[in-house]
Parts: C-alpha cells; sequence; structure tokens
C-alpha cells in the first residue's frame, strides 16, 4: 500500500490484530498491521510494545470504522476495560503482609 494510511483500531497483540484484519479484509478493505518490532518479536500482548496498530488507506477510513462500530455494538470487539492494563487485579488499601 502506498496511499497515506490511518490508524483505525489499536488491537492488544498479534492475535487480536490478526482477527481485526481478517475482517476489514473479508468486506473489502485493505488493511495492514503495524507493531513495534521489539514487541511482535518477543511475542508480547500488552503494554506499548505489544499494541498492534490495524491502519487502512485514508480513502477506506470511514467505512473501516463503521463496520469496526457495528462489530463492537454486536459484541465481536473486546471493550477497553478487557484488556490486562486496565485490570487491576490487587487493592492497596485491602492491606496485605
Amino acid at each position: 500500500m502506498s496511499e497515506k494510511l490511518v490508524s483505525v483500531y489499536e488491537a492488544a497483540g498479534q492475535v487480536e490484530a490478526n482477527f481485526i484484519k481478517s475482517l476489514l479484509e473479508a468486506e473489502g478493505i485493505p488493511a495492514e498491521i503495524y507493531q513495534e518490532s521489539a514487541g511482535k518479536v518477543m511475542g508480547l500482548w500488552w503494554g506499548d510494545l505489544g499494541r498492534a496498530d490495524i491502519v487502512v488507506p485514508e480513502e477506506y477510513e470511514v467505512e473501516a470504522l463503521e463496520l469496526l462500530a457495528k462489530m463492537g455494538q454486536s459484541g465481536l470487539l473486546p471493550e477497553e476495560d478487557d484488556t490486562p492494563d486496565n485490570q487491576n487485579t490487587t487493592n492497596p488499601d485491602e492491606g496485605g503482609t
């Protein structure tokens, strides 16, 4: 793709990114995955190194965002709070040993 690319989705890693890319391409929207190379090599799926951006040509941006919105409304996409970065399993106020 030599056109100007725009990010339409931030995935939690390669598995989610490949899922989103496949769904976009199934609808005729060309898509690519951009991920920090260190995170890709280490197989990280959280934090800045694990994040993978789904990009599409600028001319497909609106169509891609509309499709992703429909997918989110139907429950096909994880909610932002489902990512490990947003899960707090400990509470320092509860005390501990």
